[in-house]
């Protein structure tokens, strides 16, 4: 919401100052690059890495079980390698 509020005042400011025309132009573009199917899957792909960056569940690996019904788990990141 704030993009979009953003978008319009700039695009009102650079408009008033080049005049009607040149607003016109500006205005029809971005809402073309706004509506392109590939900014759209640009911002898709962004949010998603953005949602599993922020993610606070661990993902969490199997350890060695104890018995039949008891099952360790650990962070992947505190997993040893190698």
């Amino acid at each position: 919401m704030i993009r979009v509020v953003l978008a319009a005042g700039a695009a009102y400011v650079l408009g008033a100052k080049a005049g009607r025309g040149r607003y016109e132009q500006i205005r029809k573009t971005a809402a073309a690059v706004a509506g392109s199917p590939a900014t759209k899957k640009v911002i898709e792909v962004i949010r998603q890495k953005l949602s599993d960056s922020l993610n606070t569940q661990p993902r969490l690996e199997p350890m060695k079980p104890i018995d039949d019904e008891t099952q360790l788990y650990i962070p992947q990141d505190q997993l040893r390698k190698g």
